[in-house]
């Protein structure tokens, strides 16, 4: 079983930038396609990006297409979701969890983290 911790959530303006952080423990999730979900309140919640177990492969919400990057550093067992020129609707807690396909649904992950908040001004 993997353990997910996200950080680096906060509050910044509209037009600034952000980094996530997805760091797991109890066992290497070098094999794992790892994506990153976002949630509002009484929403559902939504994929964001998903990066490959290799790293070469990812996929990206339309809406967030040019200003997020999604990488990993395998050998220190973290994933990264860079957020720049972020807007107010990217307000939400975002979720990383790990996978064994590349999915853009909630069900095709099978470890979730806790979630970071993060909240953008206008």
């Amino acid at each position: 079983q993997v353990h997910l911790v996200e950080s680096g959530g906060g509050s910044v303006q509209a037009g600034g930038s952000l980094r996530l952080s997805c760091i797991a423990s109890g066992r290497t999730f070098g094999r794992d396609v790892v994506g990153w979900f976002r949630q509002d309140p009484g929403k559902e919640r939504v994929f964001v990006t998903a990066i490959s177990a290799s790293g070469d492969l990812t996929d990206y919400a339309d809406s967030v297409k040019g200003r997020f990057t999604v990488s990993r550093d395998t050998a220190k067992n973290i994933v990264y979701l860079q957020m720049n020129s972020l807007k107010p609707e990217d307000t939400a807690v975002y979720y990383c969890a790990a996978g064994t396909h590349l999915g853009v649904w909630v069900r095709d992950y099978d470890y979730w983290g806790q979630g970071t908040q993060v909240t953008v001004s206008s």
